[in-house]
């Protein structure tokens, strides 16, 4: 089975094909080409975005030797609800039925539509029997009481759609919307990460997305508008560089760990001016002062998400930090001080590329789009019936309530 995964990011596109084959997954080709046409997730021309997409479809089919029909393609959650949600049943007294998780399924807020939202992901993450939390289905004990927890994420219409367009102007079918926070930690997580419970923060362009997994469960994904590029932005600002200097700058001198020696190093900068060729001399330690609080920013950002969700009541000791902006000089152990937690960065798992030299932290996001399969997220009772009729909108629904209930 071949499958594909896309993105169309503020600073790259790219595309990442790979082979399932007898439960082995084979990366056919990871390509990736430079765009800055959008802004903020928003397109600022349609007409070469749509031409750059196409160009880089036809060279991952060239490089996979595979004809790529349909995609799963990546959303960034910026503006996203997450809603966590529950139903419950009381004195039920007799073994626990699909019937009674179905009818409690009927009770909760799992069909509600919000007007010009997308619901990207909806799925139960745990169940409550009599004050114990239970992660797999309930069916065949008793109880007294019964309690379904949810968690779905909605994204609005119009940055579906926007996204969506350029694929249907390509005539290509699009599998699965998948949301970018997840997708990134599908990459990097191992299965360990995902059981014991993980925090994975995709440190990108323009976006910085975190995404929890609990006892093999997703628990939480969202985004904020604030990336790498705000580094660079601010490295230029405060030197009077040049964009392309400041992005040398971040890459190769800034730190978020400080050493004595920083005062002392000093580095020619371009200055911008009158005068061509003008340059001024700075230190490493004057770099790190503008690179320090744009991190420390970002990272606290992250953990106001947490608080506001209460999501730091459950001490989660484990952090992976991915994206471009993961390679930046002493982020493990500065995250580790925000976080107070075991922090590593992350990396596509290597057992998927043939080429170990490709393994690039800036693809966890594609490569995570194109290892999504939405049967993992889906409980095996909402497989049964419901997911794909509630898309059908009343109709689907009570066509699924006549059968159940």
């Amino acid at each position: 089975m071949i499958k594909v995964g896309l993105n169309i990011g503020n600073s790259k596109i790219s595309c990442a094909v790979i082979e399932i084959k007898d439960n082995n997954i084979k990366l056919l080709s990871c390509e990736s080409y430079p765009s800055k046409i959008l802004k903020k997730n928003i397109i600022s021309n349609f007409d070469e975005l749509l031409s750059e997409v196409r160009s880089l479809i036809n060279e991952s089919e060239k490089k996979s030797h595979t004809k790529i029909n349909s995609i799963n393609l990546n959303i960034p959650t910026v503006e996203s609800i997450s809603k966590y949600y529950d139903s419950e049943i009381n004195n039920i007294n007799s073994e626990i039925t699909e019937l009674d998780i179905k009818k409690a399924i009927n009770n909760s807020d799992y069909f509600a539509v919000k007007e010009d939202y997308f619901e990207i992901l909806n799925n139960i993450y745990g169940y409550i029997l009599d004050n114990n939390l239970f992660f797999n289905s309930p069916v065949g004990n008793y109880a007294k009481y019964l309690k379904i927890l949810f968690y779905k994420i909605l994204i609005p219409y119009k940055t579906l759609n926007s996204y969506k367009n350029i694929i249907d102007k390509l005539n290509i079918k699009i599998d699965n919307f998948v949301p970018s926070p997840l997708s990134s930690s599908l990459a990097v997580l191992s299965e360990d990460e995902k059981m014991i419970g993980s925090i994975c923060i995709d440190l990108g362009h323009s976006n910085t997305s975190i995404s929890i997994f609990e006892n093999n469960n997703f628990i939480y994904g969202d985004s904020v508008l604030v990336g790498s590029n705000n580094i660079t932005n601010d490295i230029a600002r405060g030197v009077s560089t040049t964009l392309d200097s400041a992005e040398r700058l971040k890459t190769l001198y800034s730190s978020l760990i400080s050493a004595p020696s920083d005062e002392y190093e000093i580095i020619e900068v371009p200055i911008i001016s009158g005068e061509n060729n003008k340059f001024v001399q700075i230190n490493r330690l004057k770099i790190n002062s503008i690179v320090k609080p744009r991190v420390e920013e970002t990272l606290e950002m992250i953990w106001q998400k947490l608080k506001q969700n209460n999501l730091d009541k459950k001490q989660i000791k484990n952090v992976v930090l991915t994206g471009g902006g993961s390679q930046l000089e002493g982020i493990s152990q500065y995250a580790e001080m925000i976080f107070s937690s075991n922090v590593r960065i992350g990396f596509p798992k290597e057992d998927i590329f043939p080429d170990k030299s490709l393994i690039n932290s800036s693809f966890s996001d594609v490569i995570g789009s194109s290892l999504f399969n939405p049967d993992v997220f889906l409980d095996k009772i909402l497989d049964k019936k419901g997911k794909k009729h509630k898309k059908q909108g009343f109709k689907g629904f009570f066509n699924w309530l006549d059968q159940y209930i």
